[in-house]
């Protein structure tokens, strides 16, 4: 690891969540991207200066004027850093504010979503000529690719994708954020807000938060750090261990956190510094958060599956204990990626949600505590088909969404396209690679029907009820 550059690091960790939408089938819903949390840096505020910082009180005794002097010295103090100094008071000697410190939007953005409250600071900062974040504020894009930013006609290269949905849910859950804290903070605190904020601008900020960050910080996963967020993200790098927090000098008598970023790689000078952003995010997902794709990489292609206990399900109470039982619930989504096996408790979970009929047995409370292990092998031909040909029915009907077919989006990405049809295509090309993939996984399973071993079968050769060719052996009583 190369250490690149080093910057002090103070974060809050901020939380808000993405909606969530499906697509129903008899059995199945799809869904699109898990919860996002975003955390952010935590802004450091304006305040206003009483008196020159580096002037030392001459009433007090030479020996503390010497040792303000001797911090000055030695870069402990600056006119920049110091909110207090040393003076005389009732107790003796003690340290007074020699400034304002205050925060007047902190006083008003108290009760808010965190998210929300830096991106108010963000755009107050924006809109202030004397603002200290100003040069900082002034290298941010005013937009970027993220579907968020996206025209009607350009989102409609998106039909019949996950992300589309979630893209329309995200800017209706950001719409009414909005909405509400311009009714209950901004416009009853104009004298914060002298610039009108517009929707467009809670969706800058909003974009700004969820692009240039950076996680793993301190068990935080997110924190919008100056300078270190100009990095570029490049599928070559297959770490992500590229932030660190380090102990490091913080003044003459104290040590603090401070921020390191470390190339995985070796580098020559003039090379550009690159990191891996999320090994696990989807497409979507970077199309969503940093609009891009990375089409060198199939692996980010996915589709989300989400399978629901049905309410009506007469062992709807049964079948919820059980999922709760192994960390599922009503609902599980299950993301599912190109070339990369299915996740483990999906197939138990899918019979457990066909369960019935001359297999509903298994539900009774005696094998409560073994039941789960049963689901992870076929339970009976008819459960197993029942599975196999919702999943697959579901997977042609999602096929069956989209204006354009595979071959043809093939043919597109031969072609120079406008970057965000691009992006557009790279989605609905990857989710139609996987959707036959999850088709072809249930397709080989139904062929196969014949040759599984099942419970009736696996029960009975414990007993030993069941000869060497399987042939079931039937006592007589003498």
């Amino acid at each position: 690891m190369v250490a690149l550059f080093t910057l002090s690091s103070s974060s809050s960790t901020f939380l808000f969540p993405t909606p969530r939408t499906k697509l129903s089938t008899t059995l199945t819903h799809f869904s699109t991207l898990p919860k996002t949390p975003i955390h952010v840096k935590k802004p450091v505020l304006a305040v206003t200066s009483l008196s020159s910082p580096l002037q030392c009180d001459p009433s007090l005794p030479p020996a503390v004027q010497t040792f303000w002097q001797w911090l000055r010295d030695e870069g402990v103090v600056s006119a920049k850093s110091p909110a207090a100094k040393p003076a005389l008071v009732p107790e003796g000697m003690g340290l007074v504010a020699h400034r304002n410190i205050a925060s007047e939007i902190g006083n008003v953005c108290s009760g808010l979503k965190p998210w929300v409250s830096v991106a108010l600071f963000l755009l107050r900062e924006k809109y202030r000529d004397d603002s200290k974040w100003r040069l900082y504020l002034d290298i941010l894009p005013e937009s970027t690719n993220s579907t968020v930013f996206w025209s009607e006609e350009e989102l409609d290269e998106l039909q019949g994708t996950q992300l589309l949905s979630t893209t329309m849910g995200v800017k209706e859950y950001v719409q009414s954020e909005f909405l509400k804290v311009e009714e209950e903070i901004i416009l009853p605190n104009k004298q914060l807000f002298p610039s009108p904020i517009t929707l467009d601008d809670f969706f800058w900020a909003f974009g700004i938060l969820r692009s240039r960050a950076f996680s793993r910080l301190r068990g935080q996963n997110l924190v919008l750090i100056p300078l270190a967020d100009l990095i570029n993200h490049s599928s070559s790098i297959t770490t992500e261990e590229h932030a660190w927090e380090i102990k490091g000098a913080a003044g003459l008598f104290s040590w603090d956190y401070l921020f390191s970023i470390r190339s995985p790689v070796a580098l020559k000078a003039g090379e550009q510094v690159f990191i891996q952003y999320d090994i696990n995010k989807s497409n979507a997902e970077f199309a969503l958060d940093y609009g891009f794709i990375d089409s060198s990489n199939a692996n980010r292609d996915a589709f989300t599956l989400t399978l629901e206990i049905s309410e009506s399900d007469p062992f709807y109470g049964d079948k919820l204990d059980i999922a709760e039982s192994n960390g599922l619930g009503a609902t599980a989504y299950f993301d599912i990626f190109l070339d990369r096996s299915l996740p483990p408790s999906l197939i138990p979970y899918l019979r457990l949600v066909a369960l019935g009929g001359t297999d509903a047995f298994l539900l009774e409370s005696i094998f409560r505590n073994t039941i789960w292990g049963h689901l992870e092998l076929p339970v009976s031909p008819a459960n197993e088909e029942l599975i196999c040909r919702v999943v697959r029915e579901a997977c042609k009907s999602a096929l069956s969404a989209y204006p354009t077919t595979i071959e043809e989006d093939e043919k597109l990405k031969e072609s120079k396209l406008d970057p965000r049809v691009e992006i557009a295509v790279g989605i609905r090309h990857g989710e139609k690679k996987v959707l036959q993939h999850i088709d072809g996984i249930f397709k080989d399973r139904e062929s196969e029907l014949r040759q599984l071993e099942y419970y009736q079968e696996r029960r009975l050769k414990d007993l030993g009820l069941c000869g060497e060719l399987e042939d079931i052996i039937f006592w007589e009583p003498k």
